[in-house]
């Protein structure tokens, strides 16, 4: 266990008990379990990692690839431990995992049969492609019917993030709907059709067991597991406006080549949110190309897409039998697999072109509604398949990327002595996207960081006093890796050898006579300072004083007339002592 890890989550123990509580909500009870997402800075030991239940924490859950822990406890515990590492050196981000609501709205059954389809001239895209089967868009969603004809052909083997299980089959209809309004089976003279013909579905269940809500935590580890599996887009129907978590793997996906796309959400409203440069946010627009009432809007949103009256498929346990295992849906829940569609059918069309290339020509192709250029309404329009898939067939392979990452270690300096924990700071950049920073010490691996800022928590006190040689490689995407300069520093924890304090007794003077009451005054200097001064009547302890100037009042009547020795101790702040000794007469008798 490393010391300075143990002392600051020591610390943390300590503060629980006196800080006040702050509540998320007043009427939450203390004793309902919650959960938090908690990160540590690379280098920080496993053993300290798993300290957390000495807070009263539980590690429910790790996410991996992202060095994610998900941990439980109760609220109240929460609220504090969530305040105090929020400052803590070892923590890199602490967050609640929420439950994030999807964004299904009730029906409109008066709007026509895929509507949509023609909106955003799929037919003519249809021309250049289908779709290609190894292309996989993976479906993050409350699961979906294995059974449904329209998409029992179409489903690759599924996950379910709640339970770390295979068994992605839905129990709620939305995934479902979702799933055929991105990819069902078309030309079959069966139901319905969609945008990605032949592009297979790559079923993630990331609801728990009935419920209408996920989290930050589930969606998290459904996206890794996806881009771990090769998906190259993500299609989350969720209404998701933040998440420190989500955003890393995002990241995460974005990195292995692929594109994440999710839902504006149904508040109706102006929601501030910043772009998230990992996740293409969409709204929802009507056949007549105006927003709908209900979506969502703000920075945030990157495009737009036909969201109202969807008509899609409906699970077959929801209907008498499958000629009716159809209906309307709307909401960015529908307008997102839209999108995700048309994303996969250009990484069909040219399998080289990278995410941020893909999400550009959905940008640069879309159809400007709203106020000319972008706009918080429709992004940079509603997207258009035709030009998409036309400009796609046009653009030539991308030149592969040989240029490396920009890379250097820019704190501690070049020659610094450094002791205890320390931050080793790490700048780089990329043309493209940092996938990775590795930092070496002594030419050894010492930890990763995927994220920027790239940060690393090294405890010194573990290694011994002397030089170490500190340097940083950065990977970009297309595995391009670059070396940073290499830095020199000189860990000293042992302190040096420090020479014992001085003691001198000033008064009374050594030989002479006293009675009654006097004061017996010490001067004491050390180089680490000094911690305390012993007052001794013939090497009996009698008084201690810690602060200048160093004295004790003695009563001469406790003891014999005659001769008596007095000794001071002086301690430093290392703990080294010094003493000296001086004898008086004491004549207390009456003349």
């Amino acid at each position: 266990m490393k010391k300075s890890e143990i002392i600051t989550l020591t610390l943390i123990l300590a503060i629980i008990t006196t800080i006040p509580i702050l509540s998320i909500n007043p009427t939450f009870e203390t004793a309902t379990k919650t959960e938090l997402l908690i990160k540590f800075k690379p280098g920080v030991s496993e053993k300290t990692i798993k300290m957390l239940t000495s807070l009263g924490l539980e590690i429910r859950d790790k996410i991996p690839q992202i060095n994610v822990f998900i941990v439980s406890a109760t609220q109240k515990t929460l609220n504090q431990i969530m305040s105090l590492t929020l400052q803590n050196p070892i923590i890199d981000h602490v967050e609640d995992d929420m439950e994030i609501p999807l964004t299904e709205i009730p029906n409109d059954k008066y709007y026509e049969l895929q509507w949509h389809l023609q909106k955003i001239q799929t037919p003519d895209a249809w021309n250049i492609s289908k779709g290609e089967p190894n292309i996989t868009i993976a479906v993050l969603d409350t699961g979906i019917d294995p059974n449904h004809p329209d998409l029992k052909d179409k489903l690759l083997e599924g996950y379910n993030a709640y339970d770390d299980s295979k068994n992605a089959t839905g129990d709620l209809a939305h995934g479902t709907a979702v799933a055929g309004t991105v990819a069902a089976i078309t030309n079959n003279t069966l139901g319905i059709s969609a945008i990605a013909w032949k592009n297979m579905i790559l079923p993630i269940k990331v609801n728990p067991p009935g419920q209408g809500y996920t989290t930050f935590s589930l969606l998290a580890k459904g996206l890794v597991y996806a881009a771990d599996k090769g998906a190259k887009v993500a299609c989350i129907s969720w209404q998701i406006f933040n998440g420190t978590t989500l955003a890393e793997a995002a990241k995460y996906f974005t990195d292995k080549g692929g594109l994440v796309i999710a839902a504006a959400g149904n508040t109706g409203k102006y929601e501030n949110y910043m772009d998230n440069p990992y996740i293409l946010t969409v709204s929802a627009t009507n056949k007549t190309d105006y927003i709908t009432t209900w979506s969502s809007y703000g920075p945030y949103v990157d495009l737009s897409a036909p969201g109202a009256g969807i008509f899609t498929l409906i699970p077959g346990w929801q209907a008498t039998s499958y000629d009716y295992a159809y209906g309307y849906w709307s909401g960015t829940s529908f307008s997102t697999p839209i999108v995700a569609g048309l994303a996969a059918l250009i990484f069909s069309t040219n399998p080289n072109l990278t995410p941020k290339q893909v999400e550009q020509i959905l940008k640069s192709t879309a159809v400007d509604l709203g106020s000319p250029g972008y706009d918080i309404y429709y992004g940079w329009g509603r997207i258009n398949a035709s030009k998409a898939l036309r400009m796609v067939a046009g653009t030539p392979t991308p030149p592969q990327d040989t240029t490396p990452p920009n890379v250097a270690i820019t704190h501690p300096n070049d020659e610094a002595t450094v002791s205890r924990s320390i931050t080793v700071t790490v700048n780089a950049s990329d043309n493209v996207a940092v996938s990775k920073v590795e930092l070496y010490k002594n030419d050894v691996l010492f930890a990763v960081d995927f994220d920027a800022p790239y940060e690393f928590y090294w405890d010194t006190t573990c290694d011994p006093d002397g030089q170490y040689t500190l340097y940083a490689k950065a990977y970009d995407t297309s595995g391009n890796v670059a070396t940073s300069n290499t830095i020199t520093v000189k860990v000293a924890n042992t302190p040096k050898e420090v020479n014992p304090p001085t003691i001198n007794i000033i008064q009374p003077i050594n030989g002479s006579t006293v009675s009654k009451i006097i004061d017996i005054t010490v001067s004491a200097y050390g180089e680490s300072g000094i911690s305390k001064v012993e007052f001794y009547i013939n090497d009996k302890l009698l008084a201690t004083d810690t602060t200048e100037p160093y004295t004790y009042r003695w009563n001469t009547r406790s003891v014999k007339d005659g001769w008596q020795t007095i000794t001071a101790k002086a301690y430093d702040s290392l703990g080294n002592m010094a003493q000296t000794s001086i004898k008086v007469y004491v004549s207390n008798k009456k003349q």
